[in-house]
Parts: C-alpha cells; structure tokens; sequence
C-alpha cells in the first residue's frame, strides 16, 4: 500500500549569514544541525529539498566542521558531493510555493539570527504550511525563524505551545549572549510561548503537536525523528 504513496516531503532551510554580528567573526549554518536531520530524512525516503532566504549559497560555520570531525554523519555529509552543489545552488524563500511541501525544517546556527526572523518568506511559508496540516520544525538556533510566524487569525504560532531552541544558559556556555540580538529563549516566552529547557547541551526535544523544536546539536537527530513521526500519522 505504501508503495503507491508520493514520498512525504521537506523544505530545509539554511541561513544565508556568514556573519557573527559586528564580530568580526564568521558564522553560518551548524554542520550537525544540518548533517543529521539530513540523514534522518534520506533513510526515511523524504523527498528533501534546500533552501535559504536569498537563495544561492548557504555557508557552513567553519568552525562547526572542525568541532564535528569526529562525527561521521557530519563528516560525510561535509564531504558528499551532491550535498555540497545543493549548498551553494539553494531555492530562493520566494520562489517557494508552500502547497509543495509536507514539511518545512529551520537548520540552526548562529548566522540564523539576523536572517531568519524577519524574513517575511519564512512566515509566509511556515503559516502555510502549518495551517494546511503540514509539520513544522527547526534545531537549535533554528526556532528563532518561528518568533514572527502569525497564523491566519492573527495569533502567534508558537503562542500557548511548549517550545525548545538554544537556551539562555547554552548562550552563556558560550559566551554568545551579548553578541546575537536576543536568545531564543527570551523571545519566545515573549511571544507566550511555553520554554522547556532541558539542561546545558542536553538532548531535548517538544513536541507541540505539528510544531516540533529542537533544543541543540545533540538534539538534532531527534528532532529529525520526531518530524517523520509526525508526517507519518498525516
């Protein structure tokens, strides 16, 4: 019977944002943040397509590829190939049609915040998306992209839903809190969210029926999983 059924599909999106703020320093997309729910997908036959605000090239953070080097997921997938001409040929936001999809998938990283939040595409897909039964989700720094998405009736998204993304202790941990334009955790309780921190670079997972968040790059395969669950019972 299954056999018969279009594969479920996925709009990835990675950030187009190499820089750090006014750092200096380079940033992108988080390799295992990407990597992993990426091999998730692939083993479950989702139709995989990635995309990025302006379209074209998504840079990686370089440094989260020396971090990962002993990570053989994200080492393959680093190395793949076909992988890399996708990255540097992403879809634009506003070449999306939202009707296509089954699901869309925010990749964290730091570059995430200062392109993901306020940009009107991520909204106008993620509300589509959602409203017309589909799943959404993201990892990490990834959920910042949910903060400005308004349903139809003018509601918040995330608001009155248990929520995850990088937490204001992780941004501590860091030492990123002064530099990124306010944490993920802030903004969503602002939005009447509820925020579920589940320790310092611990696995963590919400699951708020098709709104489905991630708390870090430990949680990234999870959260991948949690996300084919879920278009399962579709």
């Amino acid at each position: 019977q299954k056999f018969n059924m279009a594969p479920k599909s996925v709009l990835m999106v990675f950030t187009n944002n190499d820089k750090l703020g006014d750092t200096g320093e380079q940033t992108g997309w988080y390799l295992p943040e990407g990597a992993h729910p990426h091999a998730v997908f692939v083993k479950h036959g989702l139709d995989i397509t990635f995309a990025s605000p302006k379209g074209g090239a998504a840079p990686v953070d370089l440094g989260s590829i020396d971090a990962s080097k002993d990570d053989e997921v994200s080492m393959a997938f680093n190395n793949d190939e076909a992988v890399k001409e996708k990255l540097k040929n992403t879809t634009a936001l506003k070449d999306v049609d939202p009707a296509k999809f089954d699901s869309v998938f925010f990749v964290g990283g730091f570059g995430v915040m200062w392109d993901f939040p306020d940009d009107e595409n991520i909204n106008r897909i993620s509300s589509a998306i959602y409203e017309k039964g589909g799943v959404v989700s993201a990892v990490c720094h990834g959920p910042v992209a949910l903060v400005n998405v308004k349903l139809s009736d003018g509601t918040h998204l995330i608001a009155g839903k248990e929520v995850t993304a990088f937490t204001n202790a992780e941004e501590d941990a860091v030492k990123r809190r002064e530099v990124v334009p306010y944490t993920c955790e802030d903004k969503m309780q602002e939005r009447g969210a509820t925020f579920k921190d589940g320790g310092v670079f611990q696995c963590n997972v919400c699951v708020a029926g098709r709104v489905i968040t991630g708390q870090n790059p430990p949680s990234a395969s999870k959260t991948a999983e949690s996300v084919v669950e879920a278009l399962n019972k579709q």
